[in-house]
């Protein structure tokens, strides 16, 4: 897939991000969305739809606005509420990432906006990996552990719904462990995913057509 704006050159292709994209003007954004939209590449465009909807319409990019980031923000919820939107109370309010509804069994995971990676028409998030020599601690913690048996359950019932958590990430952390800052939930976006296990890892894939 070659969708990118005129005279914008990513350095690889294929692999557009939240966070790559939010590096854009929104004119940029405004076109790689048509661009995406024209070659079929819904995930692309679905991630150009949240970038543009957070963001004021006068082309400014967010990593050079702080002071406008607030207003930016006004519709994300916490984390609590958007759960609570969705029929489900977490165990743990400042720690659990996810959920299970009692209505339908559905699980409901929150995920990092920015952290979500796009390839082939398709979207992609790493929900848990294990802590192989320290290098996922999270993942032995009592919100990861959670995480994990969430995935479990989702894994066997084939989709969850995700929601997408807005912030700023902290060097060498993981956003669900430690995050800079922590904006809030997107109460209007709701992600349907399928949940594949490579290996020992657990992912959160969608928007890729089926062959």
């Amino acid at each position: 897939m070659q969708a990118h704006p005129a005279g914008f050159k990513p350095q690889r292709a294929l692999e557009w991000t939240r966070e790559r994209i939010d590096q854009l003007d929104n004119a940029e954004i405004e076109q790689l969305r048509a661009n995406a939209q024209t070659l079929g590449k819904t995930a692309v465009a679905t991630l150009c739809e949240e970038a543009l909807r957070v963001r004021p319409q006068n082309g400014a990019k967010r990593a050079e606005a702080p002071a406008v980031r607030s207003k930016q923000r006004k519709g994300l919820i916490s984390r609590a509420k958007a759960f609570e939107a969705r029929g489900i109370f977490l165990q743990d309010a400042r720690g659990s990432w996810g959920g299970v509804r009692k209505s339908d069994g559905v699980v409901v995971i929150s995920i990092w906006a920015s952290g979500i990676q796009s390839q082939d028409g398709g979207c992609s998030y790493l929900l848990w990996a294990p802590n192989v020599e320290g290098s996922h601690p999270w993942s032995d913690k009592p919100a990861g552990k959670e995480r994990l048996e969430h995935c479990r359950l989702a894994h066997e019932r084939g989709n969850a719904e995700g929601l997408l958590v807005h912030g700023e990430r902290l060097d060498s952390h993981i956003p669900e462990d430690r995050a800079r800052t922590v904006q809030g939930v997107d109460p209007e976006t709701v992600v349907h995913f399928n949940i594949e296990q490579r290996g020992k890892e657990y992912w959160a894939v969608w928007g890729k057509k089926s062959a």
